[in-house]
């Protein structure tokens, strides 16, 4: 509130959202309309709109403005907000510099820059774009890092952009919340979608994000789980954004069961009363799996967090248990067949979705190879020639009417002779 630079750590679903939108609102509802003093900087564009629904929700009866800035979607909209200056910008990267090539996208009137999961930025690649978005505006304004972990990165990075900022840490180490009930559950990687059906049919699982290290095995999870039937949805980067809102607020409004989600939807999404997170796969980055997890026992309820970890997982495993400082516990499923062979493959090798996508490549290059050889060949082919006219008959000339003068030599007909 008193304008100064602040640089805050705290465990997912704490409220660090709440933690800004709410002084910025406070501090900009006696300012004169029209002008955007506030953007928020967002990793992923689930989370740019949920900042803009959190933002309307709380700011409901009074005249504070937002609008989301995310790719997917057209740009009209987006370029409106701009021109009638809302109060507030919650945006994407990418998106933000698209619309900084165009003369209304100026940001002159800024006070108030937010870097929300800041973390997650670095690892997806975003700080050149930061830094493209840092020269568009204003330097004297108050600078906010929000994260759940801080790595050395964003300490390097806080140095550069933010001045004498009040340090914020709710929870020096990275953990999950207290109410997640964590547990890992070893299995063959073959049998990892027979055991997840297995939790499901028993009822063990209510709904759950089940996490998975690729869009093709979120591919192939959200299809085997479709074939028995069971509500799913899924969501990654391969999917457009209209679908992701879909399968999004679909799971939300329990449409769905199941959503199937690479780490795109880690950070920063917000579900009411989630029961369990699935860890299909084990992350590779401690991080990851605590942002994962999160998802879960949000705003001190509880949930349940399970880890399916195949033999080639548990160095991923051992990395994860000393971030969080504890073995995480074993559990076997009982009755479960932990030596039946799969009915069919869950991932299919790389190698061979790599043949299968040069065999289609192959095919189509024949196909069109042959098509223009069969219009090369029309055009070369001679014109046929034109049939010769065949000759016409002369009509025969009519037989004369009883009573009729005859016709004269020369074609016409005797008009007779006048009497004297």
């Amino acid at each position: 509130m008193a304008g100064k630079d602040v640089m805050a750590a705290a465990a997912t679903g704490s409220g660090k959202s709440a933690a800004f939108l709410l002084p910025i609102a406070h501090r900009l509802i006696g300012k004169k309309r029209g002008t955007t003093r506030a953007l928020i900087l967002t990793p992923t564009r689930e989370l740019a709109a949920q900042i803009d629904e959190h933002l309307r929700e709380l700011a409901m009866h009074t005249p504070i403005s937002g609008a989301a800035i995310y790719g997917g979607v057209g740009m009209g909209p987006q370029e409106h907000a701009f021109r009638s200056g809302v109060d507030v910008l919650v945006a994407t990267p990418g998106r933000l510099l698209d619309h900084f090539s165009r003369p209304y996208a100026r940001l002159d009137g800024l006070e108030i820059l937010v870097l929300d999961e800041a973390d997650r930025m670095l690892d997806m690649g975003f700080l050149p774009d930061i830094r493209r978005v840092l020269r568009h505006l204003p330097v004297k304004r108050q600078t906010l890092f929000f994260s759940a972990t801080m790595p050395p990165a964003i300490v390097q990075l806080s140095q550069e952009m933010l001045k004498s900022p009040a340090m914020i840490s709710i929870e020096r180490k990275a953990e999950p919340a207290a109410g997640i009930t964590q547990s890992v559950f070893p299995v063959p990687q073959e049998l990892k979608l027979q055991l997840l059906d297995t939790l499901l049919q028993r009822g063990e699982i209510q709904n759950a994000i089940v996490f998975t290290r690729t869009k093709h095995r979120a591919n192939r999870v959200f299809e085997q789980l479709e074939k028995r039937r069971i509500k799913v949805a899924r969501i990654h980067g391969n999917r457009s954004q209209v679908q992701r809102t879909e399968a999004l607020a679909g799971f939300k409004a329990g449409r769905y069961r199941i959503l199937v989600a690479t780490d795109i939807a880690a950070r920063g999404i917000d579900v009411e009363a989630l029961s369990h997170v699935v860890n299909f796969d084990v992350p590779n980055i401690p991080e990851d799996y605590i942002h994962r997890v999160g998802r879960t026992a949000r705003a001190e309820l509880t949930g349940d967090a399970i880890t399916f970890v195949a033999a080639d997982e548990e160095n991923d495993l051992r990395a994860i248990e000393r971030a969080i400082g504890k073995r995480l516990p074993r559990v076997t499923v009982p009755d479960f067949d932990y030596k039946q062979r799969p009915a069919e493959r869950l991932e299919i090798p790389i190698q061979e979705r790599i043949a299968a996508i040069r065999a289609r490549k192959a095919e189509d290059r024949a196909r069109a190879a042959a098509k223009a050889e069969r219009k090369a060949a029309a055009v070369a082919r001679p014109a046929p020639r034109p049939a010769a006219p065949r000759p016409v008959a002369p009509r025969p000339a009519p037989a004369p009417r009883p009573g009729a003068p005859a016709a004269r030599p020369g074609g016409g007909r005797s008009r007779g002779r006048r009497r004297p």
